[in-house]
């Protein structure tokens, strides 16, 4: 990545952190695969609980559900490594398989200090919490899957066949163009989907995709989880995901987050999202 191109995401970036509330902290932790960038915010007695951004995505996007959360729990925000943000990747280590992922995640508990944690992931990054939470559970305290990919159904065709142009050759354009769509040109804010967009330039490694957890893999899932599934959500048929989620794991919480397509979250998530996962994640 040139240094000019650099330098603007970079800056796009801290427009989008500048959002995040008062007493917001930033750090880089030396991790398995690179070292990992976190946002934090709350009380740091506070019980810990990790955001996981979907791909293409960084973790500056989650200022509101910080603003919400915050006010029970200690947030760290992660740049998932070889995606766009300030996470580096190691060269000569990188991540390859979803073991290396889960890898990746235990060695930021450590770093952080941490025994265990909530998560609450969106997209990709449910999928990686979900893989997280089957391998190790006793560090999971409780999991919020939102609108998450390869959980429980595959993506839409429609989806993935209006995806392919910015798959193949990703600019700063077919992002905008993608997310308009998905979004039914919902207003967002705006600094955030300048960020968006100027994600198709960052060099990002290959992302580990699949393999979807089967049937049997999910009724292992011990800790309590919350699954929000957006109500106009493009990525996938939200009825069928449900349905599969509760029949694999019964005791596993659902609800719609009304009006909200898959890329509206988590930054233009209606204020009631955040606290049904404030009040999931603070509940016996």
């Amino acid at each position: 990545m040139s240094v000019a191109v650099s330098g603007t995401f970079l800056a796009a970036y801290d427009e989008v952190l500048a959002r995040w509330p008062a007493g917001t902290t930033t750090s880089t932790l030396a991790t398995a695969h690179g070292t990992t960038h976190l946002i934090s915010h709350g009380p740091e007695s506070a019980p810990p609980v990790l955001l996981l951004p979907g791909g293409g995505a960084t973790a500056t996007g989650w200022y509101a559900t910080a603003a919400a959360l915050g006010r029970t729990h200690r947030v760290h925000a992660v740049d998932l490594i070889g995606e766009p943000g300030r996470s580096v990747p190691e060269d000569a280590d990188p991540i390859r398989t979803a073991g290396d992922l889960t890898a990746w995640f235990g060695s930021l508990l450590d770093a952080l200090g941490l025994r265990s944690a909530g998560l609450v992931g969106h997209s990709y990054g449910a999928w990686i919490a979900l893989r997280y939470a089957l391998k190790d559970p006793a560090r999971v305290d409780r999991l919020v899957l939102l609108d998450p990919t390869n959980c429980f159904t595959g993506f839409s065709p429609r989806y993935l066949l209006r995806a392919l142009p910015m798959l193949l050759r990703p600019t700063p354009a077919r992002n905008a163009a993608f997310l308009r769509w998905e979004t039914g040109g919902a207003e967002l804010d705006p600094r955030w989907r300048h960020l968006n967009a100027l994600a198709a330039d960052f060099p990002t490694v290959r992302p580990v995709t699949g393999p979807r957890p089967t049937r049997a893999e999910l009724s292992t899932l011990k800790p309590p989880t919350l699954l929000l599934l957006a109500e106009h959500s493009r990525a996938h048929g939200i009825a069928k995901a449900a349905a599969r989620a509760r029949a694999a794991v019964p005791a596993m919480e659902t609800a719609t987050v009304p009006g909200a397509t898959h890329h509206v979250l988590p930054v233009g998530s209606p204020p009631e999202t955040y606290d049904r996962i404030a009040g999931f994640l603070t509940s016996e």
